[in-house]
This record gives structure tokens, sequence and C-alpha cells, in this order.
């Protein structure tokens, strides 16, 4: 018998940690409808005008200041810059408006990781014992922070946005929390939020901060920031309070999602902490290159201008949606680049429909080639999608298939499920979505 022979089977149920067996892992935007390449894709809230940067129309760089742009590949073979000291200033003179501090940040006050998620993981790692201490979110929000606390070993408490009042904050339930467990040592509050699409009232962030007893960390994701109001950005505002952390990304109105660049704002002893555990070298050369391109002038307004367009796709959709007999509410807001919107049990005079929206949605993704999400399961989100607004071409084809599928629905043209959505159904309600 030879010594592998011999050995005791592997059992990974025994080795793995409890915590990670147990997770539920983040389910992706594509996991359920893979993209073939024509799909029209409104269910990861990407920016379907493309990346904020001066491109030419077949994608490549264009003539003038973008074609500064340039990935040093000769320099592969050497690590990149660890501080990222270009970079950060940028991401500053970004956000130092002065429209509610008349302090100025500077790089010390910054964190850049890969997307805003090694922020969410590096805040639990920094500020939670794993097996003590807990943090507390509000749902519907970004499911990471559930993901990444179970893979820290870390608690969980809930306290909803309230969904009779446009998905608000309620921050006098947090403080109660706060005041009655203090292994709480983060609130993670999504602004605007997703999928609710609104802004956390500044009021209500400040009355959390203000807590005369607790010692924690206010974290205030800022993920879809850019498509609301100028001004609306509260970045400055770790200046003047040392326990607030706001994230920010490249990922949505800078159509930078493929590079995976984040940020997080705080003060300069929360980001020398986040700074020396994250991982060497994090952030690569291609990434830095072209973050700092993005952040010149001429790229900043290639951003805007996509932003705009976006934004009058979104007032078109509110305007000519409810026109459709089966859509009901818009719930939550209109801060960022989707809606959260409602699917009725009947064409006229419904209620809000699970069945109904599960249809739509995997109708529309299987037999029209368009991916949006499906949100019902979530806090206040009873027969919601949740659409992202996609270019004005992709919108006309969203109501027109809308339109024809929510007809389908209700004359009952199919009725039995097919298997692969079964088993979609299932994951629906037992994963962790984002």
């Amino acid at each position: 018998m030879t010594a592998i022979e011999q050995k005791m089977p592997f059992d990974i149920n025994k080795c793995a940690r409890p915590n990670i067996l147990a997770l539920e892992p983040y389910r992706c935007a594509r996991d359920d409808y893979k993209d073939d390449g024509t799909n029209i894709l409104l269910d990861a809230n990407e920016n379907a005008y493309g990346p904020g940067l001066a491109l030419s129309d077949d994608g490549k760089l264009a003539n003038g200041g973008a074609a500064n742009i340039e990935v040093d590949l000769l320099g592969l073979n050497r690590y990149p810059d660890p501080h990222q000291h270009e970079l950060k200033q940028l991401l500053i003179d970004l956000r130092n408006t002065h429209v509610h501090t008349q302090k100025s940040l500077t790089p010390d006050n910054l964190f850049v990781g890969v997307g805003s998620d090694e922020a969410i993981d590096a805040l639990l790692r920094a500020f939670c014992t794993p097996g003590v201490d807990k943090i507390l979110t509000c749902p519907p929000t970004y499911g990471m922070y559930t993901v990444s606390a179970s893979v820290n070993d870390v608690g969980i408490f809930k306290v909803p946005l309230n969904p009779a009042d446009s998905f608000n904050a309620q921050p006098d339930l947090i403080n109660a929390e706060l005041s009655a467990d203090p292994t709480i040592k983060m609130v993670y509050l999504c602004s605007p939020g997703n999928p609710t699409a609104n802004l956390i009232r500044k009021a209500d962030v400040q009355a959390v901060l203000e807590h005369p007893t607790w010692n924690g960390v206010v974290v205030l994701d800022e993920a879809y920031i850019d498509f609301s109001l100028e001004g609306s950005s509260l970045a400055e505002w770790v200046a003047e309070w040392p326990n607030l952390v706001v994230m920010q990304t490249l990922s949505k109105a800078f159509g930078l999602a493929g590079i995976r660049l984040g940020a997080a704002f705080t003060s300069p002893e929360i980001a020398r902490l986040l700074n020396s555990l994250k991982a060497p070298y994090n952030v690569s050369n291609p990434t830095s290159q072209i973050a700092i391109q993005a952040l010149q002038e001429r790229n900043l307004n290639v951003m805007r201008a996509n932003r705009q367009r976006i934004i009058e796709q979104r007032e078109r959709m509110l305007e000519e949606m409810p026109g459709i007999p089966g859509v009901g509410r818009f719930l939550g807001g209109r801060e960022s680049n989707f809606l959260l919107v409602e699917m009725l049990s009947k064409p006229e005079g419904g209620e809000g429909s699970n069945e109904v929206a599960l249809q739509v949605y995997e109708r529309l993704a299987e037999n029209r080639g368009v991916v949006v999400r499906f949100r019902g399961k979530e806090v206040g989100c009873f027969g919601c999608l949740r659409v992202t607004v996609g270019t004005e071409k992709e919108v006309t084809r969203f109501l027109k298939e809308l339109r024809e599928v929510l007809t389908e629905v209700y004359d009952g043209k199919e009725s039995r499920p097919s298997k692969r959505v079964e088993e979609k159904r299932e994951k629906d309600a037992n994963g962790v979505v984002a």
C-alpha cells in the first residue's frame, strides 16, 4: 500500500473555517445570464456610454490630450508605486469642493485599493475582532457588506431603511442599537443607495456621528455619487469627523469598472491603518496610469458629458415607463444611474407582484436579450426590478421589450418555467446579490 493510500482522506468540512463553509458567495450580475456580446446589459449599473476617456469612434486613443494615456509595458517588470501620491492628489483635488467644510483634504486622508470592496474588507479587518464584534447595515443595501463580514467572522446587525419614507435611514433606531451593543464597531450606509438610488440625508449621517457614547466608525459608500446633484458628496466632510469614512469608485460615473480602482476618504489616522494593512503594490501600474488620465480635465469633461446623457435617459425612463400597463411605482430616489421600479399583479390597478417581476426579469433575459435585476426579495422592494440606465438605443429597446413582455405575462402565454429558471429562482431566494 502506498503512502497516499494509507493517508487519511482529506475532509474539507473538518479543515476549513466554519464561517467560510457557511458562506453564501457574492452573486455577480453575470452569474445568471452570460453575455454573448448581443445582450443589452442593464443589470450591473455599469456606464453604458463607455469609459470617461477621450477616445475615437473605434475605441482608440484620440489625438490631443488623451494621447498621453500610456500603459508603460516596458516597466511591467517593476513593482508599481506603493503610495500612489499623484493619483491620490488628483482624487483629493476633485473632492475639495468646500461645500461641507472650509478645511482641505490632503493625500494623507486617502486610501486607494482594488475597488471599494477592498476598503470594505480592510475596514472590517482593522476595526472588528473576529467572533466578537459586529457591523450594522441598513437593508436593502449592497451585498458585499454582508459577504465581507461573514468572511471575517464578524456579526451583522440590521436596521432597515424606511420604505415608507423613500428608504431614508432611521438614525434614532441606529443610535439605539449602538447604545445597546458596544460590540457594533461600524455602521455601513450606502448613499446613493443600492438598490434604492436615494441619498442618505446629511442630517441623518450627522446624527449617528454625534452619538455621545459610541466609539465606532461610520462608513458612507458613495459609489454612485456623481449621478447626484453637484455638492452631494460628503467626502471632504471627513476633515470634520475623525470617525467618518467615505468610499468612492471609478467604476460607475467614470465608466472604468474594468480597472478596479476604489478610494476611501477618511482621517489621516484611519487612512494610515488601512494603508498599513493592505497588500503591497496592490494598485497596478496600468490601473494607476489610466486613473490618473481619467482625472485630467479633458477626460473629466468626457465623463461629465456621458453622465449628462445618462441623466437624460434616466429622465426619459421616468417619463415613459409609467405609460406601460403593468408598471407601478418608482421606489426610492432618482440619484443614480439606475431605477427601482415595481411590476404590478395586473395591468391596471394592481399591486406589486414578485411573480410578475420574476417572469418579466426571466423573459426579458432568456427571450429578449435584455438583462435587468430582480430585487423583490429585499426589504421594501416587493415586486421590484432594478434597471440600469442604458444608452438612448438601449433604453428604446428596453421600453419596447418591457411592454411586450408584460403583455405576454398578463395574457398567460407561458406558464411553466424551465428547469433553468427554477434553479435560478432557488438562487434568488437564497443567494447574496449586489
